[in-house]
């Protein structure tokens, strides 16, 4: 698959340049001060921990974002590739250093937390449809293998935290932002109402989509009550989601990229292939202060249903969950050494009520399985069991000073994990029994060294260990069509080698320079086998390396701010043979696919006076879409242009925003599907669109 973006890389430098040009006007800024909570301490600096961490502030360094994916979020992160599907059943596939690339909807391999509290599931899955990036004021990622801290499924993390309640007793924010395809309406409100602070915020998009049989309609309500009881501060947390139409367009071949980007496969909306979800979940966060460190508690529950046609089946499922956690850090004193211990334990549960059914659209004649065929959706039933996944994490973390440059830190997390199958679909001599028990678990250690090198400088290096089970849904879809629990599917480890430096230059400059090595062995592989009608599967490759090298800047000039980042990934099979049919084929030392080679993101944004001007751009070489390398997504470059101000009335303030995305009209595949089967591994990115926005913000 080729595309037309990958040429012409000019018109995309042309755009900073035009901007710094007036920077000498204007009296110079420097970059704010930064602490990150990501690595379960209490607030700390990055030059502080042996760890490749970012924070950024997205609607603050790159204002007037749309709000709509992930990949206008997390843009700018270095080792952070988000492919933005443009399905609106399928979640955007985020993946730090390579895990993640692997998911065929959701998030896989990545721990994703909203505000401390983790969205990631016992099994290692996470929906994100219900996160309102609308909410979200910052974001720390993690960008490193994490299982000592966070368990099951962390080869890196990403904590969306929220903006902050407005200091005024009482403060609106009222949006409304469309564009080509796309219209979304938002009503905030909070305040400080001491001892309280509180927000809330009801967002609906009504996107139609870029490909036909792309409609979406969602609605979020999120709302935070912080206050502070008994010297512990306490907050109170909900998120409520509900989906009514999510329609999947598919994958396409490169023929039918090439013939017509915007269609969808003909079987898809055949079968009518949607998605419809309704979601809330409760949390409670306690963090109370100790002498030089916390004490802090969660807990959290929650509920999902789920419709869900494909083209295989129709899928329904109810879903509770339920989670809990405890920490404690505190300073204490060995043997004349200066420690800083951190100790707790996690604990989720995941109880799913799963049915799966025959699909029975476009079935025009009466069977077996669809005797009302082409007047009733839900066919004869072929799945019911309930799947309890229950995760254990206990951890222990240490650091040690010495001196007053040098830090030594070291931890050490155990997980166990516990699939259950309760199979209630159990027909003798034609459906037997697959109820089940299957137990994974694994020790995931850490130890890293970090010196400051004057004030603003530390360089670092860790060894670091990544521990990841198959999802509930990838340990029970097996190839030969057998129920049950997989028990031949393993969990994958890794453990990564890093070296970094850090820093902050003269107040205005931040940047961060890091290099790895990872080792990663029984790889989970996705694949899909010829008239599955596109489900997914997966097998273990034997041992996987990945070496990679990220560079981040963010620079402050007068009205000025710049931001850059470049990622260099090149992951490869060392040892992985597939047998079919009896004929085996090796693929030792093929890239792995699904991450592109080369990745460059920048940002430039010139503020004067109420106004803003911003460009940002993205240049990604080709990506390989499946095992063999026999195909690929040709490289590409896109570029994004957005203007706003705001406009004072009293108490009140207007924010105009106008923006146009893909500038230069590129035509490219954003997402791909790795090892889909007929070749459908395309997914299209939209052409050139054009939004615009208004926001009016009062307080008293």
């Amino acid at each position: 698959m080729r595309s037309t973006g990958g040429g012409r890389l000019w018109e995309y430098a042309v755009i900073p340049v035009m901007m710094v040009a007036p920077a000498g006007a204007q009296e110079p800024t420097t970059l704010p001060p930064v602490v990150v909570t990501v690595t379960r301490d209490v607030a700390r600096s990055p030059l502080d921990l042996p760890f490749a961490i970012t924070r950024s502030s997205p609607d603050s360094l790159r204002p007037g974002q749309r709000n709509l994916a992930a990949d206008e979020t997390l843009m700018l992160v270095p080792g952070v590739a988000v492919a933005n599907r443009n399905n609106p059943t399928q979640d955007p596939r985020i993946a730090i250093r390579g895990f993640g690339a692997r998911a065929a909807f959701g998030v896989r391999s990545v721990r994703i937390l909203r505000d401390g509290i983790p969205l990631t599931l016992p099994d290692g899955q996470t929906p994100t449809d219900y996160l309102d990036l609308a909410s979200v004021g910052s974001i720390e990622v993690l960008r490193g293998s994490a299982s000592a801290l966070y368990g099951n499924a962390a080869g890196g993390v990403v904590d969306f935290r929220s903006a902050p309640p407005p200091a005024p007793r009482f403060a609106l924010d009222l949006r409304a932002h469309g564009g080509d395809d796309w219209r979304r309406w938002s009503g905030g409100f909070g305040g400080t109402l001491s001892p309280l602070r509180y927000q809330a915020l009801v967002t609906r998009t009504e996107p139609d989509g870029y490909r036909r049989y792309a409609r979406q309609k969602t609605t979020h309500a999120t709302g935070r009550v912080l206050h502070t009881l008994a010297s512990a501060e306490l907050a109170w947390q909900a998120q409520v989601f509900s989906m009514p139409v999510a329609e999947n367009p598919g994958a396409l071949t490169d023929a039918e990229v090439r013939a017509d980007p915007r269609q969808p496969v003909a079987q898809f909306v055949t079968k009518r292939a949607r998605k419809e979800v309704d979601q809330a979940q409760l949390a409670l966060t306690a963090t109370r202060p100790l002498a030089d460190g916390e004490l802090t508690a969660s807990v959290y529950a929650g509920s999902r249903n789920l419709d869900n046609p494909l083209t295989f089946a129709i899928v329904a499922i109810d879903r509770a969950t339920f989670g809990s956690s405890l920490r404690v850090t505190s300073p204490v004193s060995l043997l004349g050494t200066r420690h800083r211990i951190s100790a707790g334990v996690d604990i989720q549960r995941l109880d799913d009520d799963r049915k799966n059914f025959e699909n029975c659209n476009g079935v025009t004649t009466p069977t077996a399985t669809c005797p009302r065929a082409d007047t009733v959706e839900y066919g004869s039933l072929r799945l019911d069991q309930q799947e309890v996944v229950t995760s254990i994490g206990p951890f222990v973390r240490d650091e040690i000073a010495i001196g007053d440059r040098v830090h030594l830190h070291g931890g050490l997390r155990g997980d166990f994990v516990i699939f259950d199958i309760d199979d209630r679909f159990v027909v003798p001599g034609q459906n037997p029994d697959d109820s089940g028990r299957r137990t994974l678990r694994s020790w995931s250690p850490m130890a890293g060294v970090i010196a400051r090198v004057g004030a603003l400088t530390a360089v670092y290096g860790n060894m670091s260990t990544a521990f990841e089970t198959p999802t509930a849904t990838e340990l029970g879809n097996r190839p030969e069509g057998a129920g049950g629990i997989n028990r031949e599917l393993d969990p994958q480890l890794a453990t990564t080698f890093e070296v970094g430096v850090k820093g902050i230059v003269a107040s205005r400059a931040r940047y961060d320079v890091a290099g790895f090595l990872t080792d990663v062995r029984d790889e989970l592989i996705p694949f899909e086998v010829p008239g599955g009608a596109g489900r997914r599967y997966f097998r273990n490759a034997g041992r996987t390396t990945r070496l990679g090298l990220e560079a981040g800047l963010e620079v402050s000039a007068g009205p000025v701010v710049l931001a850059s980042s470049y990622s260099y990934s090149d992951f490869r099979f060392d040892d992985y043979a597939v047998t079919t049919g009896g004929v085996t084929t090796r693929y030792d030392d093929n890239k792995i696919p699904g991450i592109p080679l080369h990745q460059v993101q920048a940002s430039t944004t010139w503020r004067w006076h109420r106004l803003f001007l911003t460009a940002e751009g993205t240049m990604s070489s080709r990506v390989l879409v499946d095992d063999a390398n026999s195909a690929t997504a040709a490289g590409w470059a896109v570029a994004n242009l957005r203007a706003g101000g705001r406009v004072p009335l009293g108490d009140a303030a207007f924010v105009p925003v106008v923006g146009v995305q893909n500038v230069f009209d590129r035509r490219y595949v954003g997402s791909v599907v790795v090892n889909a089967a007929g070749g459908r591994y395309y997914e299209p990115a939209p052409e050139r669109t054009l939004h615009i926005g208004l926001s009016l913000t009062t307080s008293r």
